[in-house]
């Protein structure tokens, strides 16, 4: 009965600790995209400010 309730425990441990790391790795994975987004952003941005100069000249 008690090897039954630690097998329980050991499993229901795994898993929670499985859930967390993933957890970790998807929160750190939007932080990676979220800073890639912003750069893409401020390159659109700074390319949209070039352009019209740029037919000014043309």
């Amino acid at each position: 009965m008690i090897l039954s309730i630690m097998l329980i425990c050991a499993v229901l441990i795994s898993l929670g600790a499985g859930v967390l790391v993933a957890y970790g790795i998807c929160t750190g994975m939007f932080g990676i995209f979220r800073m890639h987004a912003r750069q893409v952003a401020a390159e659109k941005m700074a390319e949209d400010m070039v352009t019209p100069a740029q037919v000014l000249k043309g």
